[in-house]
């Protein structure tokens, strides 16, 4: 194994926590600030690299500094040992509802593809890089631009969504998704958008202007509720700059505005 070999539980439904077990002398890697607990014997490092490469040396580790940076992620991973005698525990939390989804990589082909934001934690060994779309189509109007994560190795990696997670296993077939519903998919899968029917269609059918088409042999991962359709709904709904309430029952609301003091 390149990785290192570490065991699991995931814990919750909707607001997800993983937990992973170390043994002495064992690490993972996580993205800054997921970390949600651990115990006594876990020391932690903030790290340029994912450390997947030994000594990278300081123009390794700043050429995975700005990598990082193309995908809007901190410059920093950071690393948890296990230093202590016996098996001890960290777990991390994902930013914000959903489901956290385990990938034994080395049953994956030793790589995945998945949207900038969804790795959240993997065995050390790992590497967490950058890869780019092909088309320059896909490029400017598939909703992860130009830059995907990159995971390669064969140990455990974590990657997270928003709302239900759905695995669509392809045998040399074509599926279209919501460009902002993809999670992550396998090495196999070529990744292309095209337009989304008619212009009609296109401006008034309320599914966005183009779709994402994934064709070929491996699976494929989708989130029901991207985070960006529900941040825009919440900042839709959130009260004016004048700190007026939207109530779903417009009068009951504003009548229980007024019984506030509002």
């Amino acid at each position: 194994m390149k990785c290192h070999e570490v065991d699991y539980e995931i814990l919750g439904h909707d607001m997800q926590i993983v937990e992973v077990e170390l043994d002495p002398g064992e690490t993972v890697i996580a993205e800054a600030g997921a970390m949600n607990y651990m115990e006594e014997g876990i020391t932690f490092e903030a790290k340029m690299g994912d450390g997947s490469t030994g000594d990278e040396g300081l123009f390794g580790k700043l050429m995975s500094a700005g990598k990082r940076a193309l995908t809007g992620e901190s410059l920093f991973l950071t690393h948890f040992t296990n230093t202590g005698s016996g098996k001890k525990r960290v777990s991390f939390a994902a930013p914000y509802p959903g489901k956290i989804i385990p990938f034994d990589m080395a049953k994956f082909g030793g790589e995945l593809l998945c949207q900038k934001d969804a790795f959240l934690a993997a065995a050390l060994g790992t590497e967490v890089g950058i890869a780019f779309t092909k088309r320059l189509g896909t490029g400017f109007f598939g909703g992860e631009g130009f830059i995907l994560q990159r995971l390669r190795g064969d140990g455990m990696a974590f990657v997270h969504a928003c709302g239900t997670v759905i695995e669509k296993n392809l045998n040399n077939d074509v599926l279209r998704v919501d460009t902002g519903c993809l999670v992550a998919f396998t090495s196999g899968i070529d990744y292309n958008i095209e337009r989304a029917g008619s212009l009609k269609s296109m401006f008034f059918g309320g599914e966005g202007l183009f779709l994402a088409t994934l064709s070929g042999t491996g699976t494929v991962l989708l989130q029901s509720l991207p985070f960006s359709r529900m941040a825009d709904r919440i900042l839709a709904h959130a009260p004016s700059g004048g700190g007026g309430s939207k109530g779903e029952g417009s009068l009951l609301g504003r009548l229980g505005g007024m019984l506030d003091g509002d």
